[in-house]
């Protein structure tokens, strides 16, 4: 659990930034269409690297870190959620053979699918309260957030407990093959080939 942790808490490192300016960019419509709506006339959609050179120029480096906490929350709740069970999972099914240590190859498959199912869909709150956080721009009428707790809260009182699990389904869709194929790139070594070391099988 403290491996995965790690690895979830170096991952929010990079990818922090590039979430917040997906964000950007995939709500870029939604909020130019409500603008034109509410009278604001033609809005054009920015582009990430705009984004990019106005959060650094306004508020720096760390600009571009917002919404860590909730990010942080997701990546490493997720990491700690995914490896163990993986790892436990993996280790009730079948071997590939008598007195293997070693699942076959479809058994991590299907262990690397569900775990990253599970894991996708328990930490969907996290995700729909980091999405909130992140947006910098908002049409008008919509709800600001002063922190994680007050998006929680705030989304929980005004649209139902239910809203913190919007788009688990596809999350579970995305996250589930991604985790599956992970295990499928470790089950065949392509990294050890790569490097030109030999895997050691058990």
């Amino acid at each position: 659990m403290l491996a995965g942790a790690g690895a979830g808490f170096c991952q929010i490192i990079i990818t922090t930034p590039m979430e917040l300016l997906k964000i950007q960019l995939q709500d870029a419509g939604r909020t130019a269409a409500k603008e034109v709506v509410s009278g604001g006339g033609v809005v054009v959609a920015p582009k990430a690297s705009t984004i990019a050179l106005n959060l650094l120029r306004t508020k720096g480096i760390v600009g571009l870190y917002k919404g860590t906490a909730a990010t942080m929350l997701r990546d490493v709740g997720f990491s700690v959620i995914y490896f163990p069970l993986f790892a436990r999972m993996n280790a009730m099914g079948p071997k590939k053979y008598p007195g293997s240590e070693e699942a076959p190859f479809w058994y991590s498959f299907i262990c690397g699918l569900s775990a990253g199912a599970f894991g996708a869909v328990a930490v969907t709150p996290a995700d729909v309260v980091k999405t909130r956080l992140q947006l910098l721009h908002r049409a008008a009428g919509e709800r600001q957030y002063t922190g994680v707790l007050n998006a929680f809260t705030s989304i929980i009182q005004h649209e139902g407990f239910a809203a913190l699990f919007k788009g688990a389904a596809a999350r579970a869709m995305v996250i589930a093959p991604l985790f599956g194929i992970a295990q499928t790139v470790y089950f065949l070594g392509i990294a050890e080939r790569l490097l030109g070391v030999e895997k050691q099988r058990k």
